[in-house]
């Protein structure tokens, strides 16, 4: 019996995250996760994401995105059999619904997404509001100092 901890269930399902609480959160609330359809989260640079989902046998109209309260959630739907003549003799491509859901760290929005090559595509940016970025504080060398009364 193992005794090891893995920690890639809670790095799954958030983008952009540095702070763990938030991590361990949606790890507990998120227990029945599935692995359908497999997917890959993808930093590239400091402020750009992308999150790759392999749809295979999906189009574009049985895939739909969606942006709540800082949750994106990606959901594709069954397609009605378009053949009913057809009989499988193996059917190993599965097409059955699915529901994703991502929650997403503050300032990170959804800047587009594509369907390429069985491929869903979702381009995410970190755009931080000037008030809320890092601000670089000079050191001087001489600093006046109040007079204390005592002095």
């Amino acid at each position: 019996m193992s005794n090891v901890l893995s920690l890639a269930p809670l790095f799954r399902q958030s983008v952009g995250f540095d702070r763990f609480n938030d991590l361990f959160e949606a790890a507990l609330r998120n227990g029945e996760a599935t692995s359908y359809p497999p997917y890959n989260i993808e930093k590239h640079g400091d402020d750009q994401y992308r999150i790759v989902v392999a749809a295979a046998g999906f189009r574009e109209s049985d895939l739909e995105l969606q942006v709540e309260r800082d949750v994106l959630t990606v959901s594709g739907g069954k397609r009605d059999k378009g053949d009913e003549n057809v009989t499988y003799l193996h059917q190993g491509i599965a097409q059955r619904a699915f529901k994703l859901s991502f929650r997403l760290a503050d300032h990170i929005e959804v800047k587009g997404a594509s369907l390429q090559n069985g491929l869903l595509s979702i381009e995410l940016q970190r755009i931080v509001p000037e008030e809320d970025r890092p601000k670089r504080i000079p050191i001087n060398t001489t600093i006046e100092r109040p007079a204390l009364e005592n002095d």
